[in-house]
C-alpha cells in the first residue's frame, strides 16, 4: 500500500467514525409502524455538536471523493 493509499484509508475510517457518531434523525420502522412521525415536515435546526459533526461529514466525504478521483487521475 502506498503513501496514496493510507491517505484514503485514514478518510474512510474518520468518515465512518463521524457517521457513527451522528444520532438518529427520524424515528424509523417503528415509527412508521405505528403511525408516529406525523412532524416529516417540520424544520428542526442541527445545533452545537450535531451542526458540527454533520458539517464535519460532509467535507470530510468531499475531501475523500475529491482525493479518490486525483488519485485515479494521476
Amino acid at each position: 500500500m502506498g503513501f496514496k493509499d493510507w491517505i484514503l484509508l485514514v478518510f474512510s475510517i474518520v468518515i465512518i467514525i463521524l457517521c457513527l457518531l451522528q444520532g438518529g434523525k427520524s424515528e424509523g420502522a417503528s415509527g412508521a409502524i405505528t403511525g408516529g412521525g406525523l412532524n416529516v415536515f417540520v424544520k428542526t435546526k442541527e445545533r452545537g455538536a450535531e451542526k458540527v459533526l454533520s458539517i464535519l461529514t460532509l467535507v470530510c466525504s468531499i475531501v475523500f471523493f475529491l482525493l479518490a478521483l486525483v488519485i485515479q487521475i494521476f
